[in-house]
């Protein structure tokens, strides 16, 4: 394998080959952030209760015992740590400086401290275990000190982004029949709504017409909840849900856990999470009301819907306008709402799907993020080359595809080096570092809104998904992430990383001030100009939306320097290296000719601009 010599000093030089920041427009002022389409935004995605501790008072969240009560166990990976709003809101500067202008927050709601059988307990530090979707977990802080986080991140000109959950609460419903364990799932064929336990049980609900008819005096017909199992709660428990009508099992579908396949994706409880009746027009009124009021009462500017497959698209359909509407009344007009449609390869037409059938305005790309990953694992360029001819799919076309949160690491799949190592376990660190770099290239330059995954800026890799990439900014007590060396740096979890010098940090911060300054990167068509099924060169052309200027975009994928002619608009005659090295004129006309080292990249913008 070839040893790329790709030290931290080689990476900041070629930082500095960067356009400079001061060069390209401001992150614009508090008065006018609200104006910026969602197109334009750099999301900075950050689980609160891994980024920054600012008050140590609510490590526990006011609770008293053991870490089983607590949750809090700063050594254990599955625990809470101790970050906070506060100690989040203290980090606006460096959020700020890596070029984000949009913060999305893992979901606050008050959860659950501890689920999970006797010996694989976990704690709600990741937040989608929630009780209370009115006020904010004690261990995060109050719903003031949230208040106290939009208004700083407002008075900076960033935008604020919520993450949100409607298909389901914590696990607080069980069922009779199976005291302990997973309930397998029940479908609605073999245990309809109207006998309890099976076709043959006593009826039960007379007059309910099934769950596709959506009219209230339906479901007020739907009395009883144990067609499929019969719904237990701990007395303890009852009354633990708010809104209060959370508590009542007959808006759960009680139908077992989810085998991921069928009607059971939808039905089924996501791993004994109680699986909300999101066709229930109560619920669908409920959680609109719920999130219409974190849009009336703290001005938030946009929604990430966790596990957003999971629940019918008929909900979505009624969700969407509502919360967009209850954003304009607010003075909110680009509210920007994108759901997560997880999938496990390459596929655009399901997440387009969500678009068109749900009525969602944007979905998080994981086609991008799995052709990005393919590419840097040293795979194949063909799923990028081909990314682009799939926009098609989506509701709203190329246009509407520009709002997609695009991505390359996040907090269940795991981090892009991670992925790339384990796809090549013999790869160094100077070439590991190397394909972060070009991945975050793609990710902050082609067509999307990027988003940043905390920790990545520090050279984070971890060794899987979930916890394993759930690693602390602060101070870290977890010996497993305190062991992983980090990319760039000599530093490792265990002190506090909030480093501006560090060479991705300053890279990333170039790069986004790039594409603050250039129209082509926010808002641009793309036409690929280079694209093999194998490592090497991938190429695109992104075009000024006002004045069809061209902006061309190279990657080399591969270990060898490449030299190779790129098409270019006949036009296209006077080039400025905005980022690498490119030549200041065209070999011919349409003809640019590029050369890039290995797993290097060059950004070529149109002369005099």
């Amino acid at each position: 394998m070839l040893r790329l010599l790709l030290s931290a000093a080689a990476v900041l030089a070629l930082s500095a080959s960067l356009a400079e920041p001061s060069a390209a427009q401001p992150v614009p002022a508090a008065t006018d952030f609200r104006a910026r389409p969602a197109r334009d935004e750099v999301i900075y995605f950050v689980l609160p209760d891994r980024f920054e501790n600012g008050d140590k008072t609510n490590d526990r969240g006011g609770l008293k015992g053991s870490r089983l009560q607590t949750g809090f166990d700063p050594a254990d990976k599955g625990f809470y740590h101790g970050g906070d709003l506060k100690g989040l809101a203290a980090r606006l500067d460096y959020i700020q400086g890596l070029g984000a202008t949009a913060l999305w927050v893992g979901p606050i709601f008050r959860n659950k401290p501890v689920q999970g059988p006797p010996g694989q307990e976990s704690a709600g530090y990741h937040g989608y275990w929630i009780t209370d979707f009115t006020q904010v977990d004690p261990h995060f802080g109050t719903n003031a000190e949230f208040r106290s986080l939009v208004d700083a991140a407002h008075a900076r000109g960033m935008k604020v982004y919520m993450d949100i959950v409607v298909n389901h609460t914590a696990d607080v419903i069980h069922y009779a029949e199976v005291p302990s364990g997973s309930a397998p799932y029940r479908g609605r064929a073999d245990f309809p709504f109207s006998r309890k336990g099976g076709p043959t049980g006593p009826a039960i609900n007379p007059g309910f017409a099934g769950d596709v008819d959506p009219a209230p005096a339906n479901w007020d017909k739907l009395r009883d909840p144990s067609f499929a199992y019969t719904p237990v709660v701990d007395p303890a428990e009852a009354k633990v849900k708010v809104p209060a009508w959370l508590n009542d099992p007959k808006f759960y579908h009680n139908r077992g856990d989810s085998n991921w396949q069928g009607e059971s994706a939808q039905y089924g409880d996501f791993s004994g999470l109680d699986d909300l009746a999101t066709e229930d027009p109560r619920v669908v009124a409920g959680f609109i009301d719920i999130f219409g009021k974190w849009i009336d009462d703290f001005g938030v500017d946009g929604f990430r819907i966790d596990t957003a497959k999971h629940v019918n698209p008929e909900f979505w359909r009624a969700f969407v306008p509502a919360m967009l509407k209850r954003a304009a009344d607010r003075g909110i007009p680009n509210f920007h709402i994108f759901g997560e449609v997880a999938t496990s390869g390459y596929d655009p037409a399901l997440l387009a799907g969500w678009t068109r059938n749900a009525g969602l305005p944007a979905v998080l790309d994981f086609g991008f993020q799995h052709a990005v990953a393919a590419a840097l694992a040293g795979q194949s360029n063909g799923e990028l080359a081909r990314l682009f001819d799939d926009d098609v799919l989506y509701a709203g076309g190329p246009d509407a595809v520009l709002q997609l949160p695009t991505f390359v690491s996040n907090h269940d799949a795991g981090r892009l080096p991670m992925m790339i190592r384990q796809a090549m376990p013999k790869i160094d660190t100077a070439e590991l570092l190397a394909r972060q770099r070009l991945g975050h290239a793609m990710l902050l330059t082609l067509r999307g809104v990027p988003v940043i995954y905390y920790g990545d800026e520090q050279g984070m890799i971890g060794g899987g998904g979930d916890q394993l990439s759930r690693q602390d900014m602060f101070p870290s007590q977890v010996a497993l992430y305190n062991a992983e060396p980090l990319l760039g740096t000599a530093a490792t979890t265990a002190a506090s990383n909030f480093d501006p010098a560090h060479p991705l940090y300053r890279e990333w911060a170039a790069l986004a001030a790039l594409r603050r300054g250039t129209p082509a990167l926010t808002a641009g068509r793309t036409v690929v100009r280079a694209g093999t099924d194998k490592p090497g060169l991938f190429a695109v052309s992104r075009f000024d939306p006002q004045t069809g200027r061209e902006v061309v975009l190279a990657f080399n994928t591969s270990t060898q320097p490449i030299t190779a002619a790129v098409q270019v608009e006949v036009a296209s005659q006077s080039f400025a290296s905005l980022a690498g090295a490119c030549p200041a004129e065209a070999a011919a006309p349409g003809t640019l000719t590029l050369t890039l080292p290995p797993l290097g990249y060059a950004i070529c913008g149109p002369r005099g601009e």
